[in-house]
Parts: structure tokens; sequence; C-alpha cells
């Protein structure tokens, strides 16, 4: 294959994966499901003696969208490179602790304190993405030794909450701008961040060619390594974001934050309800927050229809392979046609 020939089936895998026209139908899908679940919901908690989108309902999903949200976002630029990571839930919870013991409620303290866990989580993804490429260990394999790195630390120095922050920091996590929570407006800036990131930078070209064919990316000159590195630091500090978030709500760092929440699956469920491919190549940010929303609309239905936990979560399974199922069919039909 030629240079002009690889170049010209590297710009086609962009083309179809990360450009407008191609990602444009699992979007309108997710969003569609969406409306389809508010409707839905709307009418069982009705029935059920409630109300779904009131104020509080609406601000309900908001607030249980925005941690998510923001991991979901680091994990879909991993995830479109044809990487993941399984180590964020453990990293929300570790920088949640740095960003608390550093501030120890001095208002001084309080950009040290978040750049230091933004620091820290940098670092973690760089581990990650240099295990992956340099040592070429399997994503799968090589962010789940990190998590479980992370856990061991965690596990060996924590047995609670540690540190606290400032009243004055505590207002990122609990005050509005009008009726919108400050929190809500965090994750989308982040979203609108990764969005130009991915759409309007070659950086971000380069994410979707080494997803879509990492062989012809490497062949057409796209430094295919630096980019899944990127792609990881990228995943990490948006996952140690969200712990400085939660930090902010908590009053102090919770070792297992993270965990308990289960961000690390949980963020690539609405990676792939937002219409990313696990191979890589196709996704992008604003699917991922349909994605996130309807996950949060979910718990926040249950919780009102006061459903049994092990039955949320058959519910969440069978959304999530239904979703996967039919974009994987709308991929077959559109091959054969």
């Amino acid at each position: 294959m030629s240079v002009v020939q690889q170049k010209a089936k590297l710009a086609d895998i962009v083309r179809r994966d990360g450009g407008r026209g191609f990602s444009l139908t699992p979007t309108v899908t997710v969003y569609l499901a969406l409306l389809a679940l508010l409707v839905v919901g709307s009418i069982l908690v009705g029935l059920n003696g409630g109300v779904l989108l009131d104020q509080g309902g609406i601000l309900n999903i908001l607030t249980r969208s925005t941690v998510l949200g923001l991991v979901a976002v680091g994990q879909t630029i991993v995830i479109i490179t044809g990487s993941l990571d399984l180590s964020v839930a453990y990293l929300v919870g570790l920088c949640s602790l740095v960003a608390a013991e550093t501030m120890a409620g001095s208002d001084g303290m309080m950009v040290p304190g978040v750049l230091l866990a933004l620091g820290v989580a940098a670092v973690v993804g760089l581990v990650n993405g240099l295990v992956v490429t340099v040592l070429k260990v399997n994503a799968f394999i090589a962010t789940l030794g990190v998590a479980l790195i992370l856990r061991g630390y965690l596990e060996d120095n924590y047995t609670g909450p540690a540190g606290s922050v400032p009243r004055a920091f505590q207002h990122l996590g609990f005050d509005r701008i009008g009726p919108v929570p400050i929190g809500v407006l965090l994750m989308l800036l982040v979203a609108a961040a990764a969005w130009w990131f991915l759409k309007r930078t070659r950086a971000g070209y380069h994410t979707y060619a080494v997803g879509g064919d990492i062989d012809v990316a490497r062949l057409s000159g796209v430094r295919t390594g630096r980019t899944i590195v990127t792609a990881h630091v990228l995943c990490a500090v948006a996952a140690g974001l969200a712990g400085v978030f939660l930090a902010s709500r908590l009053g102090s760092g919770a070792p297992y934050v993270g965990t308990d929440a289960g961000y690390d699956l949980e963020s690539i469920a609405a990676v792939v309800l937002g219409g990313a491919a696990l191979a890589g190549g196709r996704g992008g940010v604003v699917g991922t927050i349909g994605g996130v929303l309807i996950l949060a609309t979910l718990d926040t239905i249950f919780d009102d229809l006061a459903v049994d936990p092990f039955f949320k979560d058959v519910v969440r399974g069978i959304v999530l392979i239904v979703a996967v199922a039919l974009y994987a069919r709308r991929k077959l039909t559109r091959r054969s046609a």
C-alpha cells in the first residue's frame, strides 16, 4: 500500500468514525432514548404518586450526572483510541484525599490542593499510557493492575475519610448559578473542552485514526504511542477533577467514594450507551453525556419507585446490552448496504 493510499484510508477512517455525519446517528438515538425514558418514567412515577420532572427531580438527575459525567468524558477519549481505563474509580478516591489533605481546611491551600490532585492524576494516567504503549500490555490488564496498586495504597493508609476542605471550597459542590448547580456547569465545560479537542485539533484527529486502524495510522505518520498516552493522561485528569469535586461536596477526602459508586464500569457503560465502540475509532462526548443522563435518570426513577437494588442492576444491564446490540446491527446493515 502506497503512502498516498495509506493516507486516503486514514482520512476515510476518521471521516466515517470521527466525522459529523457518522456520529450523528448514535447521538440522536441516545437522546431519543433519553426522551422516551423521561416520558415513561414520568408516567410510572406519577402512578406511584410522585413527580419525576419537577425542580427537585431535575436537580437530582443533574446532580447524579455530574461526577459520572466528568469521569465518562475522560473515558470517552481513551476508548476512542481503542484503549480503556479501569483505574478511574480508585483514582477518584485518591485525588479526593490528596486535595482534602493538602487543603487541610485552609483557604490559602485551595489552589495548591487542586493542582496537586490533578498532577497526581496526570502521573497515574501517564503510567497507564506507558504500560500500554511501551510494555505492550493489554489496556484491560494494565489499568486493572494500576487499579490494584492504588487500592493497596488506599487500604494500607486509610480506614475512612481524611483531610478537610475549607468552607469556601464547598461552594463548588453545593452552589448554583441561577437554577443550575455549579458542578453541572463544570461537567459541561469539561465536556465542551473534550469535544473541541476531539473535533477541532490534530491530536483529536489522530485519536480517531488510532482507534479506527492503528496500523494505518502508524504507517501514515501518526505517533500512535504518544496519542494513546495523551488519551490516558486526559482520562486520568478528568477522574482527578471528579475526585476534587467530590471532596468539595463531602468536605473531606474519601478513599472509596469512587469504587462504591462503581465509576469504572459505570463510565464505560455511559460511553457505550452514547454510541462509542469499545474497539475504538467511534464515539463522541455529546453521545456520552446522553448516556450519563440515561443512567442518572434510571437511578432517579428507581429511587422514586423504591425498586429493589438487584432489579436496578438487571435493568441497567439489559439497557446496555440492547444498546450495544442495536449499534452493532446498524453498523452491519450499513456495511451490507
